[in-house]
This record gives structure tokens, sequence and C-alpha cells, in this order.
């Protein structure tokens, strides 16, 4: 295991902080981000300083207000669904799956689309940004399977079932411009309106219903724990702010810069796979 550094960036030799803390705070609310998936196979955002790795993800704007970025979105997501939808829970998921199940985690909100957490049998989980595996219509509302609108997009751009490309973020992939100029983007199968992955894009803001639910589950908690999370969007953040307002202490486990360091009480700065995997050792767990 990698050395683990402490919130001063000093180097500390187990995880005994983080089992202090969860010891000490038995019901923890958790946040989780990106990171948390990237032993999975799927990309993140962001890199050490906190800083984009690439240009930012889609704008919910530039999607609803540009036939030609629709197309953009649509071809690098049928060359990237293949990869992503065959993406498995990792056991960091899986730790805190088991966690969860000896009652130290009330509640798990995750700000990552890939619904790993539910398959590896998570039961308490708010989906802040929604599922990926989900498409929404924005005329009708109508809901349809991702599996389903990949064999529309297939159909209609037959050339595209032997394209690769570099994998990107989110189901993303990495194309050139060349392939949007023809590629042909199916509508609502109900009414023909325009199609959406149902989750929430830059600049989009998440539903209410979700957020007065993760606030809810925060009020009952004892404690917060961030764990693959840079925290630099705010539907994240917002949560730090309202656990310290709150008198919580707030715990991280994120390999980079984020943007609570300052008000944080742990911080390990060490991938999240090996620290749950120790934190659910040291806790007794099978």
């Amino acid at each position: 295991m990698e050395p683990l550094l402490d919130i001063a960036g000093n180097t500390i030799t187990n995880v005994d902080p983080l089992v202090e803390f969860c010891v000490s705070h038995r019901r923890l609310f958790v946040l989780t981000g990106a990171g948390i998936s990237t032993a999975s196979g799927i990309s993140d955002y962001r890199d050490h300083l906190g800083e984009w790795k690439q240009q930012q993800p889609m704008g919910y704007r530039d999607f609803v207000g540009s036939a030609a970025m629709r197309q953009r979105y649509w071809a690098r997501s049928l060359v990237g669904w293949r990869r992503f939808v065959n993406a498995q829970p990792n056991a960091a998921h899986h730790a805190l799956c088991e966690l969860e199940q000896a009652g130290h985690i009330s509640c798990l909100v995750t700000q990552n689309v890939d619904d790993l957490h539910r398959r590896a049998g998570h039961q308490r989980v708010v989906d802040l940004h929604g599922r990926l595996a989900s498409v929404l219509c924005l005329d009708c509302g109508s809901r349809f399977a991702r599996s389903a609108v990949q064999m529309q997009l297939v159909l209609r751009n037959p050339h595209f079932q032997h394209v690769t490309a570099p994998h990107a973020p989110d189901g993303d992939a990495h194309l050139p411009e060349r392939h949007f100029v023809d590629f042909v983007v199916p509508g609502c199968a109900a009414c023909g309106g325009i199609l959406k992955p149902d989750v929430v894009f830059y600049g989009e803001s998440v539903p209410g219903e979700r957020v007065a639910e993760a606030y809810a589950a925060l009020l009952e908690a004892d404690a917060m724990l961030v764990i693959g999370s840079s925290l630099m969007v705010f539907s994240g953040y917002r949560f730090v702010r309202r656990a310290l307002e709150q008198g919580k202490r707030v715990a991280a486990i994120n390999l980079g810069r984020t943007r609570a360091d300052g008000d944080l009480h742990l911080k390990l700065a060490a991938p999240c796979v090996p620290v749950l995997r120790e934190l659910r050792a040291a806790l007794g767990l099978p």
C-alpha cells in the first residue's frame, strides 16, 4: 500500500486515525466522487490539484440549444458506452457495502452516474447526479433504458459499430470532430422529442428532492466522510458546508487537493481501494 498522508501532509503508516473516526462516529454520511470508480476503469475529471484534466464536460445549455452538440455527445457516447456499461464494482464499492451492512453508514450520496454502489449491493444510495443507464425525453418526460437507446444509435449509425477511441469520464470517448457531421441522433420513441441522458449536466441544477433527501440524511448522521471527490463542484461541497454548520466533523479520503481542505478534521491522501480495504479489516468485517 502507498504511504498515507494526513491533512497536514505528514506520512502516517496505517488507517488508525480513520478507524478511530468511524468508531467515534457510528452513523456516517458518506459522499463519493469519481475517485472511487477509477479502479473500475472509469476515468475521473480532475488532477491532484483539482483542475480539469481535459476540457469541461458537456454543458446543459450547449446540449439543449444545439443539434450539433447533441450529435457530438451521442456519437461519443455510442463509442464510450461499451466500456462504461461493462465496468464492475471494485473493492472500495464492496467495502462500503459491508460498512453499511455493519451499521457504520447511515446514507451514501454519490456524485457518480455509474450505478456501481447499487450494483455492489449498497441499499441507501442517493444518486445526486442521476444514472447514465437511464435516458429522458425533454419534451414528453418519457424514460428509456440506455441499452435500448444504444441499439437505436447503432441501427441509425451502423458504421460506428467498430469505431474505437480513447475513453473519457462517464461513458464519453475522445472522437475526432469529423465523426459528428453525419451522425444520426434518434428521437424519443414516444413523441420524437429530444433525448438526454438522465443525469445532471455541467451547469444544470440538481433536482431539489435529491438535495432535500441528502440533507435529511445528513441531519441524522454523526459525521461525514468524503471519498474520492475533490469537492470542486458545489453540488457536493454544499454537504460539507452543511455538516460544519451542524457542528459535525468531516473526514476525507482523496488523492489530491479538495475544496474543503481547510475545513477537514481528517484527510488521507491515498487511493480509495487500499484505504477502504484496510478500514474494513481493522473494523473486523469479513
